[in-house]
This record gives structure tokens, sequence and C-alpha cells, in this order.
């Protein structure tokens, strides 16, 4: 509804005023025709004449916007307080005056003695509660009712103390019946909240059951599931450790060794016969002769086994140096694991050239039996 104009200090600018109350623009609202008036001004007219206050077209509150540079000016402005009739001197900005109202003292408050209509400022309320209110309470009926006599009553002498207590009971009763009926809507109200948890609680245990119950089965699905992959990859395995692995036999071998004393080095193609070769060996120098400057450390031959595969001519000879090994593997019923322990057999094979000469004589010793 607007400011009053005298209020403010200073002079106004017109373009801040409204033009339905002409007052200064409180909470400003647009036209779409461009016309500011107060949003308490312009929103009953245009809901009931559906037109703007000019009169220079049709429009609707939904077509009224807020203004707001304008009202941050406005708010800049310096005004009284509400209060300056009743005595208050302050001059605060527009944007602070709700606050300085509020703790202002002097605001109008109503007296909190029981009859007492007026509305003294904050300022004087104690003085007038105690010192000039006419329902001030001045003491205690001695007459047998026990209450509380106000000064109006022992100034006209017109305590009835039948008519106090109607009075009191009365008051007593309507505040119970207050309360009952208080107490009624909150217990309505609490009834209502509680069936509605409960409504949702079956909905939320329902919802539960299910849920447990789709990932149940999903769990013995998935339990099944595992278990036969379980049984289908662990039969062939438990096939293969009931049962010793035997590792491929080697049929043949071919000896690549050079003599001693000169000879050349001569092939040898050894055929296995009753699981030897034929010959034992031993690393390291057959003998501590090393005047002639040439290393004799390697893998020599120390016995040749009497009509065994070496004892032949052309055969091996004790003393021979062994030079290269070639092994020539047959296998029989050859399983998935078979044909794994076969391709590591023959990996260590090729791995021959990173050994030591000790490590290869124990190797070939372990593993030809010879």
């Amino acid at each position: 509804m607007g400011f009053e104009l005298d209020r403010f200090k200073g002079a106004v600018d017109p373009d801040f005023t409204c033009n339905l109350c002409n007052k200064v623009l409180e909470e400003p609202l647009t036209t779409p025709c461009g016309h500011v008036f107060c949003a308490g001004c312009v929103l009953p007219w245009v809901g009931q004449q559906s037109s703007c206050p000019v009169k220079c077209q049709r429009i609707s509150t939904k077509e009224l916007n807020h203004v707001l540079p304008l009202k941050n000016l406005i708010l800049k402005l310096d005004i009284q307080c509400d209060n300056h009739a009743r005595g208050c001197e302050e001059v605060v900005k527009l944007q602070h005056l709700a606050e300085h109202v509020e703790m202002c003292e002097y605001s109008p408050a109503k007296c909190r003695n029981k009859g007492c209509d007026e509305y003294p400022v904050l300022r004087d309320m104690d003085a007038h509660m105690r010192q000039t209110c006419d329902y001030r309470p001045v003491g205690i009926c001695e007459n047998g009712c026990g209450l509380m006599l106000s000064h109006k009553e022992q100034k006209l002498n017109s305590h009835c103390c039948l008519r106090a207590l109607k009075a009191f009971n009365s008051a007593l009763h309507g505040k119970v019946m207050s309360l009952d009926k208080e107490f009624k809507k909150q217990s309505l109200k609490s009834n209502t909240r509680e069936k509605s948890l409960l409504s949702q609680l079956s909905a939320v245990h329902a919802e539960l059951q299910m849920t447990a119950l789709k990932y149940q089965d999903k769990f013995t699905e998935y339990s099944a599931r595992i278990e036969a992959l379980t049984r289908s990859l662990s039969s062939p395995l438990t096939r293969s450790l009931t049962s010793p692995l035997k590792p491929p036999s080697m049929k043949a071998c071919r000896v690549l060794a050079k003599a001693e004393g000169g000879r050349d080095s001569v092939t040898v193609l050894l055929h296995r016969e009753g699981g030897s070769l034929g010959f034992n060996i031993v690393g390291g120098r057959p003998n501590g002769d090393e005047s002639d400057g040439i290393s004799n450390e390697g893998i020599f031959v120390s016995k040749v086994i009497e009509k065994g595969p070496s004892d032949k001519d052309g055969g091996l000879q004790i003393h021979d140096r062994i030079l290269e090994v070639s092994l020539f593997v047959s296998c029989h019923k050859v399983s998935r694991e078979h044909r794994m322990y076969t391709q590591n057999f023959t990996s260590l094979i090729f791995l021959f050239g990173s050994l030591s000469v000790r490590s290869l004589a124990l190797w070939i010793r372990n593993s030809f039996e010879v």
C-alpha cells in the first residue's frame, strides 16, 4: 500500500511513487505496458478489472513482474520509524525498517494484566502494569474465595466471591475443553500418522521379501552353475591326479662326443634298451694334467657297459667328452596333462646351452638313468 511521503528524509523522486495510492512504492510491480504500481494496489485492481489501472490495455495478474532495480533504489531511502508518532526519533534505511521496528522500545504491546485492553509502548509497559493499570493485582480476597483482587475491584469494592469463583471455574473449564480439543486433534493426527507409517512399513516389508526371494532364486541358480562348472573342471583333473603321471618314453638318443687322444668327434645313435643307454658319465676333470694348457673341464664317459647300446664299433669310449645330446621322444596315449609335461620336458632340452657343466651332468644322470 506504499509509504507516506512525509516519512522520508528529503525529497523523493516522483518516479518512486505509485499512481494508485500516490505513496512511495512498496514491492513495485510493472505491467506489460510499462506502468509501475505497489503490489498491494495493483493486484486487487487487476484481479477485479483485468486491465491496467491507467486503462491502456487489458492484462492479467500473471503478466505483472517485479522491478528489482527500482526496489533496490527505494530500499536505500532514509525513512522515519513507524512509531514516530509515539515518540521514536530514529531515521533508518528502508531496508532496515522492519528490523528496527521489531526492537523499537516505542512499539505498542497489549497489557498482560487480565481484563486490560490497553496497548502501552514497550518502554512504559512495566510502569503501566505495576502503577497505572486498573487491572493490576493488589492482593488476595480475605472473604474466603482466595482469588486475586484487582485495583479496580478494590477501589469500587465490587468483588463478589461467588461471581469470581464461577468466572474462575468457567475459565478453567474453558481451558480444559481447549486442551481436550487439542488432545483429540493431536491424537487423530497421531493415529493418521501411525497408520501411514504402518502402511509404508508393510509395503517396504513386502518389497524386501520379494527382493529376498528374487536374490534367493538367483543365488540357487548361480550355486548350481558353480557346482556344475566345478564338477566339469575337476573331473579330468581328478582322473589325472588319481592315476600316476608317466613321463614320455625316450626311445633313442643321439650323442656327439669328442674322443680322447686326438680322435675326431663322432656322432653315436644309441637305442635305449632296458631303461639304460649303456654308459656312465662324470663331470669335471678326469685327470689333473693341465700341463698342455688345455682345460679338460666338461662331461666325460666314465664307463661303457658291456654289451650295452654304447658297446659297439664306432661307439663311445671311456674318457670321451660329451659335446651334444639330442633326444628322440615317443609318446603313447598322451592326455592333455601329458602334452603339457612333454612340452615342459622339451623346453628343458633347449635350455642345455644355459646350464652349467655340473648341472647338465646331474640332469643327464637323473633323467637318462645312465
